[in-house]
């Protein structure tokens, strides 16, 4: 039987981004989901931030899981799979962190980068991957959420984390494996029929610090990458359509399992602007940032969609959604993270960018999941790969590319 090519999105509220569960509109979601159907999307990849859902490692909040089921409901009515991403954690620049998980003996991070209680605060958080009181809240949090949820529709995959080495780092490699390892069969003793992932970038293609590709899925069920051109130094084009692709297939040789692009996109310049490049002061840096124009970006996203197909990857999640409202400019991530307001397939008033119409239309061709064609032989083994990782993805890079299919 052909596997349908996923296609997806990743979701905040354009008026709310990551300050919807505390002022939950069920209206707004339903709205906004019923865009992203109407595109021919079919899995919204949703966010539960830590704080909100759990505002004691001894409670969960019954109001935000009312909600989650609301959302569930939606997406189930309008044919829509939710991929539930678990302890966020890090997100769009800052990390939000529980408050109960502030400890102000551990050093803080650069000034703007913690959220807690919706705001910025200046100390430090204990390692979620070891705190005793931060495994026993997490084994809480997933009962209770994956127990009330285990046979809702609108339940597709649960996630493990967005980009977890960013929110905290395992001390060694075998406790990032023994923590995904308990997460994921706590998952599946409650609800053994649906898939379980953990949101993986491209930090665990460049380095060996963060959760290792191999270590991660062979575990989980599902494998996924999160890649953007435009934020690697060595990427001569920031809108170069073979990078996300290699992401993918070089992720699929270290573990051995197809691959879902799970996040991938780029921030658009103004309406009508061509592309430019951004220079601010955030987090206390300099930031220089590529901004495409929305011209060029949906020629992008239509070379991209063909070539993770023809690399063999089971679909593809745009981040994200929407462009922020204006309202949301004095607030974290919108504050220092500017370019963080122009990442939507819809602008802030909620009209379609052009590559939501490329979206729309590649959608519409009812892409399946095919035997990869571009591939990337691996000519090591995952702990040599390991051993210089900066190196050995360049030389993948060139080789991949080399590999390209003619027309």
């Amino acid at each position: 039987m052909t596997q349908p090519f996923i296609l997806g999105v990743n979701y905040w509220p354009r008026r709310k981004a990551m300050y919807w569960w505390s002022d939950f509109d069920a209206q707004e979601v339903r709205e906004e989901f019923g865009q992203i159907a109407a595109l021919g999307l079919r899995v919204v990849r949703i966010f539960l931030l830590w704080d909100d859902f759990q505002p004691a490692p001894d409670i969960v909040s019954a109001e935000r899981l009312r909600d989650l089921t609301t959302v569930c409901d939606i997406a189930a009515e309008l044919g829509l799979g939710l991929d539930i991403t678990f302890f966020t954690g890090h997100m769009s620049g800052p990390n939000w962190a529980p408050r109960w998980l502030l400890d102000e003996r551990v050093p803080p991070l650069p000034p703007g980068r913690l959220v807690s209680g919706g705001e910025v605060v200046d100390v430090g958080y204990r390692n979620m991957l070891t705190d005793p009181v931060a495994l026993d809240a997490a084994r809480l949090h997933l009962r209770a959420v994956v127990g009330a949820l285990r046979d809702h529709p609108g339940v597709w995959m649960w996630n493990l984390g967005n980009e977890p080495d960013l929110f905290a780092l395992p001390p060694d490699r075998e406790t990032g494996r023994a923590w995904v390892q308990e997460m994921t069969a706590l998952i599946k003793s409650i609800d053994p029929v649906r898939p379980v992932t953990c949101g993986l970038h491209s930090a665990s293609l460049f380095s060996s610090a963060p959760f290792r590709i191999d270590d991660t899925f062979a575990i989980t069920d599902v494998v996924v990458m999160h890649s953007y051109p435009m934020y690697v130094p060595w990427i001569e084009d920031p809108l170069d359509p073979d990078y996300v692709p290699f992401t993918c297939a070089l992720t699929t040789a270290l573990c051995g399992k197809p691959t879902l692009m799970e996040e991938f996109g780029g921030c658009t310049a103004p309406p009508g602007e061509a592309s430019q490049v951004w220079e601010w002061t955030a987090y206390g840096e300099r930031r220089t940032q590529f901004m495409a124009s929305e011209e060029d970006f949906a020629a992008y996203i239509e070379a991209v969609l063909p070539r993770l197909v023809q690399a063999g990857a089971t679909g593809a999640m745009i981040w994200c959604y929407a462009d922020y409202a204006p309202e949301l400019y004095g607030r974290p991530p919108c504050v220092e993270s500017i370019h963080e307001r122009f990442f939507g397939l819809v602008r802030a008033d909620g009209s379609l960018k052009p590559h939501a119409e490329a979206i729309r239309r590649f959608a519409a061709s009812a892409p399946a999941v095919r035997p990869a064609i571009h591939t990337l032989p691996l000519d090591i083994t995952p702990d040599e790969y390991y051993a210089d990782p900066e190196t050995h993805v360049r030389r993948l890079y060139d080789v991949y590319r080399r590999r390209r299919p003619s027309a």
